[in-house]
């Protein structure tokens, strides 16, 4: 994507600056949290379950470009679409897994917020609706509607598999190769 933005200092700069401006959203909580003088040194459970979530949406996010790497490693893949694994759960498994793991933060530092600092907890959201809407997978899809749209699996895999949010029986009844 910078390719294009590349020779205009103002354009990548704009780029580069937004991209600051997303990360100081997402980690909020924290820098929240941490400049709040509450934390002691016997975290609350609530910590311990926002790490955990956090620890969930990273294995994801990992799990799922893996599975995605190794997809695209093979000569016999090349110009396909992966729908196996956690692709075959939901089409975004890696932001997802962003989603889930900014979440999980919000959540770790949920008891030591206090006052105004709780707007902090919309952190998550953005990044929600930054992927969901605006950027990341509108953005992917498109370029995915270019290349595979005149496919009947691509526009099966479309039909049938969820953008971000797996279905609970997908979840339950799914075999996974």
């Amino acid at each position: 994507r910078f390719d294009a933005i590349k020779p205009s200092f103002i354009r990548f700069l704009n780029a580069w600056t937004l991209q600051a401006l997303w990360v100081i959203v997402c980690i909020s909580p924290a820098i929240a949290a941490l400049s709040s003088g509450r934390i002691d040194s016997s975290p609350t459970s609530l910590f311990w379950i926002g790490i955990v979530i956090w620890v969930l949406g990273m294995a994801l996010e990992v799990v799922a470009d893996g599975q995605k790497h190794a997809f695209k490693t093979r000569p016999e893949n090349e110009n396909q679409f992966i729908q196996s694994g956690v692709w075959a759960i939901v089409r975004h498994p890696n932001y997802l897994g962003e989603i889930i793991l900014w979440s999980g933060i919000a959540v770790a530092s949920l008891p030591y917020l206090q006052g105004w600092q709780h707007v902090t907890l919309l952190a998550p959201v953005s990044v929600a609706l930054l992927l969901t809407k605006i950027s990341g997978i509108p953005i992917l899809e498109i370029r995915a509607n270019k290349r595979w749209g005149h496919l009947e699996s691509f526009q099966a895999d479309q039909d049938n598999t969820p953008r971000i949010v797996p279905r609970i029986s997908q979840l339950i009844l799914r075999r996974y190769p």
